[in-house]
Formats: structure tokens, C-alpha cells, sequence
């Protein structure tokens, strides 16, 4: 019923109460979390549509097996490339694998980590940005409590529900984490109910 007790929490701000309405979700844990995270790197900038495109053939590479980081970083170059990747996102790619390797990264390992402690360790690799790790944490590994500050999506939603400044973008992510103490400890089920209400509620 941690459904339930979330909604109840969160419906004590009066805003964020008339969003959510009566759609609960669910929050579920994914195996093979380096190769998540290498998901996530490739996505960057993508429609969900076309993500899903490039993932589906990166899987291919592999006879649609999920592959382990050792067998991405033997994986060529250009064979990379080709399932739709630039440079830049092959090169990230391969850092992940790598640094996973290095460092022993296993989904055993992040479950008994701590949200901080996975962003500061997995933000060391070149390509991976505090909000990749984030949404990392949130679809991934199933963390309640995770609050995209940066996600423009979460900035666009926040202004329009809560009539908050545009014009100086470090006072508005003040506000933003300031409203969100209050929805603590169930930040990341009220980000997927601001994205919902962003992508649905009429301009």
C-alpha cells in the first residue's frame, strides 16, 4: 500500500494535490544497472521513440542478449557508431563499461549504497551527469526520494503549478527544492506526477 500512503503525504500541499488526481504509480526496480546507465547515456537529447530504436539495435550487437560491460568495452568502435551513436555518446558509453569494471560495479553493490553516495560515485565518469544518475536512481533502482532539480520538465511544471520567477535561474531552484522538503520522503513520486500533469494539462 505504499501507493496509498505516498498520495495521503503528498496531498497535504494544496498544489500539488489538485495534480495528482486519482493515477498512482508505482515505482520498480531494473536488473543490470551499469547497462541502464549506458541506456540512459544514449538517450540524451532523443525522443523516447527514437531511444528505443538505437537500444534495440545496440542490443542487436549482442544477438539481443543484455550485455555485461566487459563485452560493450570489446565491443569496436564503429560497430557502436553504427547503431546510431555519435562519437561522443560511443566514447561515454565505453568510459561506463570501463569504470564499472574498474570499480567493481554490480546491482548488489548500488542497492546497499546510498542515493548521495551513488550520484558522487558514478558522476566521476566522463558523460554522466548528476541528472542522468538521478533518473538512475528514480526508474532504475526504485528510490523514493529523488528530486530532479535540474530536469527542465520538473523547472516547466513547478513555474506554471506554483507561479514561480523565471527570470533568475538559481533563485528559482531554490524555490523548487525549498517546496520539495515538504513532499520528503516521496520526491520522486511527486516528479513522475509533475511530468504526467507538464505533458497533459492544457497550455
Amino acid at each position: 500500500m505504499i501507493a496509498m500512503s505516498y498520495a495521503t503525504h503528498l496531498q497535504k500541499d494544496k498544489k500539488l494535490a489538485k495534480i495528482i488526481g486519482d493515477e498512482l504509480h508505482e515505482l520498480k526496480l531494473h536488473q543490470n544497472i551499469p547497462l541502464r546507465l549506458m541506456a540512459s547515456i544514449m538517450s540524451q537529447q532523443l525522443s523516447t521513440k527514437v531511444a528505443k530504436v538505437i537500444f534495440h539495435r545496440f542490443l542487436e550487437l549482442f544477438n539481443g542478449k543484455e550485455p555485461k560491460p566487459q563485452q560493450v568495452l570489446d565491443m569496436p568502435f564503429e560497430k557502436l557508431r553504427a547503431v546510431g551513436l555519435s562519437n561522443a555518446k560511443v566514447n561515454y558509453v565505453k568510459n561506463v563499461a570501463a569504470f564499472c569494471i574498474d570499480h567493481k560495479i554490480t546491482d548488489k553493490k548500488l542497492l546497499k549504497m546510498q542515493n548521495d553516495e551513488i550520484v558522487d560515485l558514478l558522476t566521476q565518469i566522463k558523460g554522466v551527469g548528476k541528472w542522468t544518475v538521478e533518473m538512475l536512481l528514480m526508474f532504475s533502482l526504485g528510490r523514493e526520494d529523488i528530486f530532479a532539480v535540474d530536469d527542465l520538465g520538473i523547472q516547466q511544471a513547478m513555474i506554471k503549478a506554483y507561479k514561480l520567477p523565471l527570470d533568475d535561474k538559481k533563485k528559482l531552484k531554490e524555490q523548487m527544492l525549498k517546496i520539495s522538503e515538504k513532499w520528503s520522503p516521496f520526491r520522486t513520486y511527486a516528479c513522475l506526477h509533475l511530468w504526467g500533469w507538464k505533458d497533459n494539462s492544457p497550455n
